[in-house]
């Protein structure tokens, strides 16, 4: 596979929101993944999108430390895109100062979108998830 076409397929996750896709010929194998970020610009479109449709909220984090998605490496994560969830379900672990605190979800819900990394450091007040009520 040359470079052009991996640029073909790379812009056309960026253009659908794909994060993972791969691909698999006779001759070559390729997997292609890009992490959840948005721009500025992005981001007040969000923003906007959210304002009019009040069903899709984000879950931020409330707290600083070490985002994880399971509750050990070989687990499978808590939630993922598409996960219908409960109220009072585990939606991630934040490790602050060797303490693991488990995020739960305050209402029943569907995730559409994981926005950090598993291992990432998240802020107070980062989008952890988008969430469709």
């Amino acid at each position: 596979m040359n470079e052009n076409e991996i640029r073909k397929y790379a812009t056309i996750m960026q253009e659908t929101g794909v994060t993972y896709l791969e691909i698999t010929s006779e001759k070559d194998k390729i997997k292609l993944k890009r992490e959840c970020t948005l721009s500025p610009k992005a981001i007040k479109e969000e923003d906007a999108k959210t304002i009019e449709d009040s069903s899709i909220q984000s879950i931020k984090s409330p707290l600083v430390g070490i985002f994880y998605a399971s509750s050990a490496e070989d687990k499978a994560p808590y939630v993922s895109n598409g996960s219908l969830v409960k109220k009072g379900q585990t939606l991630c672990v934040i490790e602050a100062m060797k303490l693991m605190n488990e995020i739960p979800c305050e209402q029943d819900c569907t995730i559409l979108e994981v926005c950090v990394k598993n291992g990432q450091l998240v802020e107070f007040g980062t989008t952890l998830f988008r969430i469709k009520i």
